[in-house]
């Protein structure tokens, strides 16, 4: 779990042979999540990640012997987050800086910085090197929310684990065989997600939320394996990057989508505005459809909340999904 960021550095060993209590101070400010000390009070590779899917599997590689911190924390928006006071200071002292990639992180002062430091890691892009037959578009344009595929996501342990044991080579065998752990963990929870999802009947396995943000999670574990137009299972009025300009041809869209499909739920994003989802439940009401909207979001672009670990906001989507389109049924 990723915890609060100790805004002072250990003190190092000078000639005192024993130091009987290591001091710190722990700041309560949500902007920079830290892990915890280290245990062996070595200095720890002080890692950044721009979102929490990505931090969550850093902490989880480098245990006890990496720092890692969120740039973009909480509910804010990767697609358009522009750095802000603190930011360059908590990016310059970073050893290593993990970042999707993809057009993600587009916003132009975090967009330049990132691609202009060497010490920056694209993990979204070494995914798609590694596997690029899995790579999604829309309208042209790649689908950067490569997380929203368990399997997938779990492509990118490898260059995080390979970029930590860069900044620090005696943990190498360290970093690696808790890459390879967590691998199995999320293989696990891979298959555990799609059998969540598949106990839905077939025909009731259509999915709309606020944005294009669930398009790897509906190949994945809505669609049956190898299905022909898996892409007609979802459905969104806001495109890759949500910018709340929804028209009238959009809201149409999806009213006539609800209508073929039967559907009778929308799923709301917790970092997205409800608006667009409103519109559209309204203009279905109108013409006769009975349309609501769940009362408990999904994850799609953020976490929210420290509580919260990457596949737990996976299991959160699947079962979320499941119970509301069971009810429906």
């Amino acid at each position: 779990m990723l915890r609060s960021r100790s805004s002072k550095k250990l003190c190092r060993f000078g000639t005192i042979l024993f130091l009987p209590l290591l001091c710190f101070t722990i700041f309560s400010c949500s902007k920079k999540i830290t892990a915890s000390a280290s245990e062996s009070g070595e200095r720890r590779v002080n890692t950044v990640a721009t979102i929490a899917q990505i931090g969550d599997l850093a902490h989880e590689i480098g245990g006890e012997r990496a720092r890692v911190s969120i740039l973009i924390h909480g509910s804010l928006d990767p697609h358009s987050y522009e750095l802000v006071k603190g930011d360059d200071e908590l990016l310059q002292e970073a050893d290593v800086v993990f970042y999707n990639g993809l057009g993600l992180e587009h916003g132009a002062s975090l967009s330049e910085w990132l691609r202009s430091n060497s010490k920056s890691v694209a993990v979204g892009e070494r995914i798609s090197e590694r596997a690029p037959e899995k790579i999604l578009h829309k309208d042209r344009t790649i689908d950067p929310h490569l997380w929203m595929d368990i399997s997938l996501w779990a492509e990118g342990l490898y260059p995080i684990a390979e970029a930590l044991a860069k900044a620090d080579p005696e943990g190498a065998a360290y970093y690696y065989e808790r890459a390879e752990a967590l691998k199995q963990r999320m293989l696990e929870a891979d298959v555990e997600v799609r059998q969540i999802l598949h106990k839905i009947p077939a025909e009731r396995r259509y999915l709309v939320t606020s944005h294009d943000a669930f398009q790897y999670f509906t190949r994945s574990y809505l669609a049956d394996q190898g299905e022909e137009g898996w892409q007609e299972r979802f459905e969104a009025p806001e495109g890759l990057a949500p910018d709340g300009q929804l028209g009238s041809s959009d809201i149409r869209r999806i009213v006539n989508y609800l209508k073929s499909h039967g559907i009778s739920i929308l799923f709301p994003e917790s970092n997205v505005s409800r608006d667009s989802i409103r519109k559209i439940a309204s203009v279905g009401k109108q013409m006769g459809l009975h349309v609501r909207i769940c009362k408990e979001p999904l994850y799609g672009d953020a976490m929210d909340g420290e509580n919260l670990h990457y596949l737990d906001m996976m299991r959160h989507n699947a079962e979320t999904i499941a119970r509301y389109l069971r009810v429906d049924a």
